[in-house]
């Protein structure tokens, strides 16, 4: 098989991978067909377990579907606010640091819910697990490639959000778009030309993180 070479994008790939934040406020513009070929492309660049490559995208771009999956996803993420949600007990903090953040957070994530059917491509990357239970490990067979497309897309200008929030009705996302009963559904990717500015989104320090030889030993 011929060698495939990507095409230029025009950005160092630690600029990319740096840049890469969440982009919940998509412009309605068309993706051309050419770059979300490259981008997806790039996703299959990713490694999997004993390079099986059991994973499948499905990029949804018809407007009836990506509704449906809007009305699957936006009640999910609602809840997360939500009396007996995650995101309840911080969003009503007397701290109010933590509530602030946690509103921003909110309002942000809430704007994706109800904006999702305009995001010009959705796309769900699958992975096939035969039936079998789900755990940790799993993912390591689709991450890889779902974080390759997300970094490919910031390549080429396009703007992009990782989220799981649909898989809490995830069999109504497969009957949507006619996902196999093997398959689970790692994500859910809107892509979309962002309205916002790229930046290097906050970390905490790689001293705090990251260890020497034994836990909680200091990097060299």
């Amino acid at each position: 098989m011929a060698e495939t070479l990507p095409p230029p994008a025009g950005i160092d790939v630690l600029e990319a991978m740096y840049t890469t934040r969440a982009m919940r406020r998509l412009k309605p513009d068309p993706i051309p067909a050419e770059t979300l070929r490259a981008i997806l492309d790039a996703a299959i660049r990713g490694p999997s377990g004993g390079n099986s490559q059991g994973w499948a995208f499905v990029a949804v771009q018809d407007p009836a579907l990506k509704l449906q999956l809007e009305e699957v996803y936006r009640p999910a993420l609602e809840a997360l606010f939500q009396p007996g949600g995650p995101y309840h007990k911080p969003l009503n903090s007397e701290d109010a640091e933590l509530a602030a953040r946690t509103r921003k957070m909110a309002d942000s994530a809430l704007h994706l819910a109800h904006h999702l059917h305009e995001a010009p491509v959705i796309i769900v990357p699958c992975v096939r697990t035969g039936g079998r239970p789900t755990d940790i490990s799993t993912g390591s067979s689709i991450y890889p490639a779902v974080q390759n497309l997300m970094i490919a897309a910031r390549a080429f200008g396009i703007g992009s959000t990782l989220t799981t929030v649909h898989r809490m009705r995830q069999d109504d996302v497969r009957a949507a778009l006619g996902i196999p009963a093997d398959y689970e559904t790692a994500a859910l990717i809107p892509l979309g030309y962002p309205r916002g500015r790229w930046g290097v989104a906050a970390r905490r320090p790689v001293e705090e993180v990251a260890f020497g030889d034994r836990w909680g030993e200091p990097l060299p």
